[in-house]
């Protein structure tokens, strides 16, 4: 089976990734993604899931990533997981196409058992969220009462999830086992160092994420934004950093520890947008598709899930008028625009 060529949008970027939301809720309620508190209706069955994922591997993608909400609270995911696998293995279907699957999550419920099922599904890499070490900042940033108790509860129960992965052979070295964390000035970025420094000791790589304005919940201002190269600033004059550079289709602009202790991934959507080479198909957990993050609504893909000719079509049809460029086209000062929230589109 020859490989086809990639779909390309306007803009000549092709696709690439497929993010594939499993449910909207969440077991947290950081106030930077506000999560739901119920389904939304019609969620999409693990046979449509399938479809979904590929028509975007027969498109173009080569990277799948399940996100939500919090994916691990979905009964639907190891099935999935097991699904793909399957198909992967099959040189006649297009998921063997895809050269990695991924899973975000909070790792609260990452536990040992959880983490070895994950693995032997077919899972390639986690990415781990964790926006705070000191426990009053932790609770508050994960939108839980009972301050520092709840807070250094969370911590350690996200440090385990980090051992049950790698345990269960998720590699950091191998670039496996990922550490998130969305950085708001004023709220944690008191925590940026002692981030940092469990990320070296843990030979984590940590992913700094800029705090964006997706959705409408989180009030979000851009005074609250503490940028990216003023992140890498503090880490640097800890640690020296050489830059590495940001690879091409990649979100994150990477640098390393120039003592060897690994390396740190800066997401500045909001001062250093990438736009340009943005090959992102988000899919919800009941089937709106979304070409942009920052999009207020979504094309519903459910009328095309008959068939798979059907929904090749439509999704051509929507990446092929793709035109979004909302990072670099943003304009603060013009007022609050709506968006989809993040946790309805998976981040």
């Amino acid at each position: 089976m020859s490989t086809p060529l990639p779909l390309v949008d306007r803009l000549n970027r092709p696709l690439g990734v497929l993010r594939l939301s499993l449910t909207a809720r969440c077991n947290l309620a950081c106030p930077y993604c506000c999560p739901d508190v119920e389904e939304p209706q019609g969620l999409l069955t693990l046979e449509q899931q399938m479809r979904v994922i590929r028509v975007a591997a027969r498109l173009g993608a080569r990277k799948l990533r399940l996100t939500g909400g919090e994916p691990l609270m979905s009964r639907r995911l190891l099935p999935l997981l097991e699904a793909v696998a399957r198909a992967r293995r099959d040189c006649s279907d297009p998921m063997a196409y895809l050269q990695s699957v991924a899973l975000t999550s909070n790792g609260v419920l990452l536990s040992e058992e959880m983490a070895r099922a994950l693995r032997a599904a077919g899972l390639d890499r986690i990415t781990i969220s964790l926006d705070a070490i000191e426990g009053n900042t932790a609770a508050r940033m994960a939108g839980l009462r009972g301050g520092a108790v709840a807070g250094d509860r969370l911590v350690r129960q996200v440090q385990n999830g980090i051992a049950a992965a790698r345990a269960a052979g998720f590699d950091p070295s191998r670039g496996e086992l990922k550490l998130n964390t969305v950085i708001q000035r004023g709220n944690n970025d008191d925590q940026l160092l002692l981030l940092a420094e469990l990320a070296r000791q843990q030979g984590l790589e940590l992913r700094l994420i800029e705090y964006m304005d997706v959705g409408n919940r989180n009030q979000w201002m851009l005074d609250q934004v503490l940028t990216a190269s003023q992140m890498v600033e503090r880490i640097h004059a800890c640690w020296p950093l050489e830059p590495l550079g940001r690879p091409r289709y990649g979100t994150a602009r990477r640098w390393s520890y120039c003592d060897g202790a690994g390396s740190i991934g800066v997401i500045a959507s909001i001062s250093e947008p990438f736009c340009g080479d943005c090959n992102r198909l988000r899919v919800t957990a009941d089937g709106q598709a979304f070409t942009c993050l920052f999009s207020a609504d979504g094309t519903d893909l459910k009328p095309a899930l008959s068939s798979e000719p059907y929904l090749e079509q439509a999704m051509r049809y929507l990446w092929q008028r793709r035109r979004d460029r909302y990072s670099e086209e943003r304009d603060p000062a013009a007022g609050e625009s709506a968006h989809a929230e993040m946790a309805y589109l998976g981040g």
